[in-house]
């Protein structure tokens, strides 16, 4: 044990004491849950307008910015693009991309967008969406991002919220008909007129754009002209230079403020209802440049930045993909509109990406594709890829070694945070030993504090778990609207009253060290017999059997133990997975003989079986919803099935 090999001096440390003291007395070893990261390179003020316009266009102006594989040259008119000097899709230089943004925003004037204003935005990756990005921060609007999964009654929810007055979106995405649903839902946008919508259902709407996503322009005209309100997205954009449009663009840019709010994103929901998170140029700009260097990102890297599995991840859509490539110089390739593998693969080996994200779920999928692939007799170049984020959710550990061996993900990093800090607060280095960069999600990020509490508030001894609290320039201004749920999550600790932390909700373990490791959120541990477990590293066992894909693992109830473990099993389908049937007792066992066997289930449901759901409840971030979990647990144990032979 650490603890044994610590000073006399260092063991003494009273459990409630400062940062500095600590950092100090401790230097390389720590004894407390307590870090703080580098204070250099120092933090950058600049707005996002004035960090793309005084940072990146003087020194790369011509380099590529934005490929989008699945849009023509020209999608938006204007003038006639240089494209790369490509005819296959369209393709930007950071020069084209700004004529683009600075038209949108112009365009954003002329409809009457205000500095303040809520500007929601309900598509895939496109390059609308990209340049609505900038365009609402160079003019003060809040972009608003909004889960394209949402069912219609939450969509219109979410736009009452926060009061969104100029609505992007697209016709369609999949089977949902936006558009279509908006005017049933709302009958008055039918007859409404441009710019003067009057609907009592969404009494602050003003505007509805719609960027066209259909292979059919009639189609899309069609669905327009039925919806008189609907302006094309191409008819907005303000391509002359001496307008009124350019002096009042000009005058807003003199009042931004690094602090202002300029993104809402909504956190997943796992446990209630979903919450609009406020977030700055200051704390975007910043965290996206601390992840770009801990990738190690150059204007020579090409990033795919994988879509959404039909659900909207704005933090690793906007900050971790977007932002962070961009305040780099670096490009992004969006491979398709929606979340798909095979042109996910197409874009990484064609436009020859050095890095690519994703959640475990969006990884999983991209390797199935190329297993495919290669039984097909394919040959895959990956040698140019190298870097990317794990994020999202923990990722197992045989996934992170899969990734690596199979994509050559060498400097695959691993990153932890929340929408509420930005999102990333600890992050791995392609530095870090393998084993850290595996099993941990790295060290504190520049300009952060972080420290893991007990229940009581103190600092917990280093091995010991805790909860994560994190403050610093990445921490929200507060959700928009809710004092009382701000201040649930956003506290003043006793011996450091002039910071206020951001309680994670999620249990972490560091080392001496400083990394992390994170185990479980407090709502999931798993309370045996009054012995906690912890569901990240159970579920890191299962996944690292060849015959199971994904697993979730839960509290169930138990009249002996209080609470036993339960575990969802999603099968391997590939070739290499288990000859014989996998069944419970093997996965019961499984974990018993590599762990506790206190960690073993009791319970084990695979999905699809058994009057099992066909798959397992995500959010709109991809992180398995274990109260829906819990919830079709006790039916089927109360029904008696999926106990395993022994306890």
């Amino acid at each position: 044990m650490v603890l044994q090999t610590v000073t006399k001096r260092l063991l003494e440390v009273p459990r409630r004491v400062s940062t500095s003291l600590i950092l100090q007395l401790t230097r390389n070893i720590l004894t407390q849950s307590i870090v703080q990261g580098p204070t250099s390179p120092p933090l950058v003020s600049s707005t996002l307008p004035a960090y793309f316009e005084q940072d990146l266009l003087p020194k790369h102006s011509t380099r590529p910015a934005l490929i989008c594989k699945k849009e023509r040259p020209r999608a938006h008119g204007g003038p006639t693009p240089r494209n790369l000097g490509r005819a296959d899709c369209l393709a930007w230089d950071f020069g084209e991309f700004h004529d683009h943004i600075e038209a949108l925003a112009r365009g954003l004037i002329g409809l009457g967008v205000k500095k303040g204003d809520r500007v929601g935005v309900v598509m895939g990756n496109n390059s609308a969406y990209a340049s609505l990005q900038w365009a609402c921060a160079s003019i003060g609007a809040i972009l608003v991002t909004i889960n394209p999964a949402y069912r219609i009654s939450e969509l219109i929810t979410t736009l009452n919220t926060v009061g969104v007055s100029t609505l992007f979106l697209v016709p369609r995405i999949r089977t949902s008909s936006y558009l279509e649903s908006l005017s049933v839902e709302a009958p008055s946008l039918k007859s409404s007129h441009p710019g003067n919508i009057s609907a009592e259902e969404l009494p602050h709407l003003r505007h509805l754009v719609i960027v066209d996503n259909t292979s059919d322009h009639n189609e899309f005209l069609k669905t327009t002209q039925e919806v008189k309100c609907a302006v094309d997205f191409r008819e907005i954009l303000v391509w002359r230079e001496d307008g009124r449009e350019k002096r009042t663009r000009s005058e807003i840019l003199q009042s931004l403020d690094k602090d202002d709010v300029i993104n809402l994103q909504f956190t997943s929901g796992t446990t209630g209802l979903p919450k609009a998170v406020s977030l700055t140029h200051h704390n975007l700009l910043n965290n996206a440049l601390s992840i770009g260097r801990c990738m190690r990102l150059t204007p020579q890297d090409m990033l795919c930045n994988v879509p959404p599995l039909f659900h909207c991840i704005p933090s690793i859509r906007l900050v971790l993909g977007n932002l962070a490539a961009w305040s780099h110089a670096s490009c992004i390739v969006y491979a398709s509109e929606i979340f798909d593998p095979a042109a996910i693969v197409d874009a990484v080996t064609q436009e020859r990406c050095t890095a690519l994200h994703g959640v475990p779920t969006h990884f999983l999928g991209v390797l199935a594709e190329v297993d495919k692939r290669k039984c097909d007799g394919h040959q895959l170049d990956f040698r140019r890829l190298r870097t990317g984020i794990a994020a999202g959710s923990p990722i197992p550990i045989e996934l992170m070694r899969t990734l690596i061996s199979k994509l050559n993900l060498v400097d695959l990093t691993n990153a932890y945070g929340m929408t509420e800090t930005s999102p990333v607060s600890f992050q791995t280095t392609p530095d870090d030993p393998i084993i850290k960069r595996t099993d941990t999600v790295g060290k504190v990020q520049p300009h952060v504090k972080a420290r893991l509490i007990d229940a009581d508030g103190d600092v917990v001894p280093i091995g010991t778990p805790g909860e994560i609290c994190v403050s610093g320039y990445l921490v929200q201004k507060g959700y928009w609207g809710d004092d009382e749920q701000t201040a649930s999550v956003m506290k003043r600790h006793a011996d450091d009253p002039s910071t206020v932390w951001m309680h994670t909700g999620d249990v972490g373990i560091m080392d001496e060290e400083g990394y992390v490791k994170v185990v479980s959120r407090m709502k999931d541990i798993v309370i045996r017999g009054g012995e906690n477990l912890f569901p990240v590293q159970i579920e890191n066992r299962l996944t690292f059997h060849p015959a199971i894909s994904e697993a979730a693992v839960i509290a169930v109830p138990d009249p002996k133990y209080g609470e036993v473990v339960g575990a969802w099993i999603v099968r391997q389908n590939s070739a290499d997975a288990a000859i014989s049937p996998l069944t419970r007792e093997d996965v019961r066992v499984w974990v018993a003989e590599g762990m506790n066997p206190q960690n073993a289930p009791a319970w084990v449901w695979f999905v699809g079986e058994d009057g099992a759901q066909p798959e397992l409840p995500k959010t709109a971030s991809g992180k398995v919803m274990k109260h829906v979990l819990r919830a079709w647990a006790k039916e089927l144990a109360t029904a008696g099935v999926g106990r395993t032979v022994k306890l």
